[in-house]
């Protein structure tokens, strides 16, 4: 009853954004000529369920409450998925067309950071698997990983030192790199193949920085591997940051804190942030990814509501 309740209290919030003037979204300018045009916001499922909204875990129920909270389309948390049948993803497909939802995003997890070749393998078997689901379901884009070197105690003693990690004891970063880039040179071909790109994201690891997202996106030089930009994993100074990854970007996470963040809570300007992607030319999706502690009923729509505001 509670989220029942919760859940009405959205309404005010979708009105007032259907009734926002057109020059609120803003123009393009950079490589995209200077055309009006608005962008393009969904959701992700993450943003509901959490890893422990156990009531939210349902990939449909994610994606009737976007429709009805009005986003434009959806990105599935691969994890939260409970059953990854190819039946399972028809019917989540068929669902997502009938609410009038585009799937345009597929998160997923995978590590390279080992030096066991054989457990490497084994996740790029898991990521050509994941290139797949997303295949059947229609996606244009996948979020891809480094993953972490597995040296910190827990993840919230990842977080407690802002993603920060000592490489495994003999080893250094640049095998990392030598071994992240020969992972992602033997799944591009099937990237391509099933004509989904790859967004690598800065998200701890080897992607806790700049350069090294740069770096391995540059090794890598095909048009199947860009970035997948998330506006709240560079915890210090992340304007200058996310400009220099904007021009590479095909999806762009967008995170709010309603109620306070689990690990951190940033007070991101995202007047300035919608600036940046337009002088990059994007012209992509916006994909919210809500991590804070209010009741997502109540903050979704009021996250959805101040990105409408600047994109």
């Amino acid at each position: 009853m509670h989220h029942r309740r919760a859940f009405l209290s959205y309404t005010a919030a979708a009105t007032a954004v259907s009734n926002l003037p057109c020059s609120l979204y803003g123009k393009s300018s950079g490589r995209t000529g200077n055309q009006s045009y608005r962008k393009r916001i969904g959701v992700s499922t993450y943003s509901f369920w959490g890893f422990r909204r156990h009531e939210f875990r349902s990939i449909e129920k994610c994606l009737e409450l976007a429709a009805d909270m009005g986003f434009d389309g959806a990105e599935i948390l691969q994890r939260q998925m409970e059953d990854q049948s190819n039946a399972a993803l028809q019917k989540i497909k068929q669902r997502a067309f009938t609410l009038g939802l585009d799937l345009m995003g597929f998160s997923t997890h995978q590590g390279f950071l080992r030096p066991d070749r054989e457990e490497r393998q084994k996740n790029v078997d898991l990521t050509i698997s994941q290139i797949e689901q997303a295949y059947q379901l229609g996606i244009p884009t996948m979020r891809v990983n480094t993953g972490t070197w597995g040296t910190s105690k827990n993840f919230d003693t990842l977080m407690a030192n802002k993603g920060i990690e000592p490489p495994i004891p003999g080893y250094t970063d640049e095998n990392g790199y030598e071994w992240v880039i020969d992972a992602f040179e033997r799944i591009i071909p099937q990237a391509e193949k099933r004509g989904v790109t790859l967004g690598l994201e800065n998200h701890w690891g080897l992607g806790l920085t700049v350069e090294g997202v740069d770096r391995i996106v540059r090794a890598i030089d095909s048009p199947w591997l860009q970035v997948t930009l998330d506006t709240g994993n560079f915890l210090e100074e992340p304007y200058p940051k996310l400009a220099k990854l904007a021009g590479r970007t095909v999806l762009l996470q967008a995170k709010t804190y309603y109620g306070g963040g689990t690990w951190y809570t940033l007070d991101l300007d995202y007047g300035r942030i919608a600036r940046i992607m337009r002088e990059a030319g994007f012209r992509g999706y916006i994909s919210l990814e809500f991590e804070g502690k209010e009741d997502p009923l109540t903050a979704i729509p009021k996250s959805l509501a101040e990105l409408r505001r600047h994109f």
